[in-house]
C-alpha cells in the first residue's frame, strides 16, 4: 500500500481531473481498508493474515450520461486511466435526466476500534474450541474467523444539489466480526449445513454471541430427521435467521427497482398499517461495521421504517426520487432491528399447536405480489406446543406480505450480529407439505 496515499488529497485529484475532463457532476471516494484474520479449518487452527487495500471509485454525469469506474491505482496515472473509462462509457450511456449527484451533505464520522489485537481475536477463537470440545462434541466447524477491521474513506461530490454545495464525507470506522460455518455429524449421519456469526467491538465470550452457541446445539439436534409425514396449515415460529428473509423482501419492495417498475405493492401504503402492530422496525447505523451513510453519498438519518405496523416511509435512492417523484429518503444499506416483543420465546413455542420451528427459510424470489412456496431447514416440528423431532426438507407456501400482517407473537429474546438484532416471530396460516 502506497505509504503516502492520503485519502483527501486522492479524492481530490480525481474530482480535479473529472471535471477537467467535462464531466458536470461527479461523486468520488478514496478509501483504504486494513483486515487482521484469524481462521479456523475442521476444528483447527489454519490462518493468520492481514492485508492492507486501497480504492479510488467515481460516478460521474456529463450531459444526462452517467457512469462509474474504480481501481486500485491511486498514482496520476491511475488516476488517468479511471477517467478514461469513465469518458468512454458515458458516451455510450443512455441519456437520463433523472441522473444526479448529491449535494450539501457534511459529515466526519469516526467510531469504533481501530487498532487490531490479534492475541484478542486467537482468544475468541481459542474459547469457540474450547466450548464446542465442552458442549458440541459431534459439531464440526468446517471453517470459522475471526477478524478486525479498520476502514478509511473519503467521498466528496461536485456539481450536485442544484450545484449550490458540493457534499464532503469522511469516515473512519473500526469493528470486529466473526462468522463460523459447519455440520454436526454422528456415525455415518451428517445434519444440514448452517451458519452464524456478526460484528461487534469486541469478541470476547464469542460463543454466547451471534447466536452461535444455540445453532452449534441444535446442528447435533438436525442429525437424525423425520419427514412431516402430512399436509397441513399452521404456524411457523422463525428464527432471527428467517427473519431476515421476510424484511430482506420488504426492504427490496420499498425501493428503487419495484417502484421505478411499479411493481411495489407499497407505493401507496405510506401512513398505513402494512403488518402486525406488533412490529416496530428501525435503523442502527451507527452499530459496529455499519456505516450511516448510502451508496449515493446522503448522511443517513435515523429512521423508524414500521411504527407498530405502520409504514412510515419509502427508500428510494437520489436517482429513484427523481424518477418518480416520491420523496427521497436516505437509508443506509446495513443496520435495522425490529424491536422485541415482551413473550418469552418458550411460551410462544408452548402456544403453538402445530407447526415448525424455522432457522432457515429458502424462499428463492417470491413473486412481485409476495407469493412464495420454500423449504424450511434447519428446522423442527412444534406439535402442542413441543418441539418435535427434526425435519427433513420440508416445503411451505404462503404470501410474505400477509405473513407481516398475521406476526401473533414477538420474542423478548432477540439475537443482536451488529448489523441487525432480530426476534423470534411466530406466523400462522402457512401451508405445511
Amino acid at each position: 500500500m502506497t505509504t503516502d496515499f492520503r485519502l483527501e488529497d486522492a479524492a481530490a485529484h480525481l474530482a480535479d481531473a473529472l471535471r477537467a475532463r467535462g464531466f458536470q457532476q461527479a461523486q468520488v471516494s478514496a478509501s483504504s481498508s486494513q483486515r487482521c484474520e484469524l481462521n479456523l479449518a475442521h476444528n483447527e487452527p489454519s490462518l493468520l493474515r492481514s492485508n492492507a487495500s486501497q480504492r479510488l471509485s467515481a460516478t460521474a454525469i456529463v450531459d444526462g450520461r452517467r457512469a462509474s469506474a474504480e481501481g486500485n491505482r491511486v498514482d496520476a496515472q491511475g488516476v488517468a486511466a479511471l477517467v478514461d473509462e469513465i469518458w468512454s462509457a458515458a458516451a455510450s450511456a443512455p441519456v437520463d435526466e433523472a441522473n444526479a449527484v448529491s449535494g450539501g451533505q457534511r459529515a466526519s464520522i469516526v467510531r469504533g476500534p481501530r487498532e487490531a489485537d490479534p492475541a484478542a481475536l486467537a482468544e475468541a477463537l481459542r474459547e469457540l474450541l474450547v466450548w464446542r470440545a465442552a458442549n458440541t462434541p459431534a459439531m464440526m466447524i468446517e471453517e470459522a474467523l475471526a477478524a478486525h477491521v479498520h476502514s478509511r474513506s473519503h467521498t466528496l461530490t461536485f456539481g450536485g444539489g442544484d450545484g449550490r454545495s458540493d457534499s464532503v464525507i469522511a469516515c473512519e470506522l473500526g469493528w470486529c466480526e466473526a462468522s463460523l460455518f459447519g455440520l454436526a455429524r454422528e456415525g455415518g449421519r451428517t445434519s444440514s449445513f448452517n451458519g452464524a456469526g456478526g460484528t461487534a467491538d469486541t469478541l470476547a465470550g464469542l460463543p454466547q454471541r451471534f447466536g452461535i452457541a444455540r445453532m452449534m446445539r441444535e446442528l447435533e439436534q438436525q442429525v437424525n430427521t423425520q419427514p412431516l409425514g402430512e399436509r397441513f396449515v399452521g404456524e411457523v415460529v422463525l428464527a432471527p435467521g428467517a427473519v431476515d428473509e421476510l424484511l430482506s423482501w420488504l426492504m427490496a419492495q420499498l425501493g428503487d427497482g419495484p417502484l421505478i417498475d411499479g411493481s411495489s405493492i407499497y407505493r401507496e401504503r405510506v401512513g398505513q398499517r402494512i403488518a402486525s402492530p406488533l412490529l416496530t422496525l428501525q435503523s442502527r447505523f451507527d452499530a459496529p461495521g455499519c456505516v450511516p451513510v448510502t451508496a449515493d453519498a446522503f448522511v443517513a438519518p435515523a429512521t423508524t421504517l414500521l411504527d407498530a405496523g405502520v409504514l412510515t416511509q419509502l427508500t428510494p435512492s437520489l436517482y429513484g426520487s427523481r424518477k418518480t417523484g416520491l420523496p427521497h429518503r436516505p437509508v443506509a444499506a446495513q443496520g435495522w432491528e425490529l424491536r422485541a416483543g415482551s413473550t418469552p420465546l418458550a411460551e410462544i413455542i408452548a402456544s403453538v399447536a402445530r407447526g415448525a420451528l424455522v432457522d432457515r427459510l429458502s424462499m428463492g424470489e417470491p413473486a412481485p405480489n409476495g407469493d412464495f412456496a420454500g423449504v424450511i431447514k434447519n428446522s423442527f416440528a412444534l406439535r402442542d406446543g413441543r418441539v418435535g423431532a427434526a425435519l427433513a426438507e420440508t416445503m411451505i407456501t404462503g404470501n410474505v406480505a400477509q405473513m407481516l400482517q398475521d406476526v401473533r407473537a414477538v420474542s423478548r429474546e432477540r439475537i443482536d450480529g451488529g448489523s441487525q438484532a432480530l426476534p423470534w416471530l411466530c406466523i400462522g396460516g402457512l401451508s405445511f407439505s
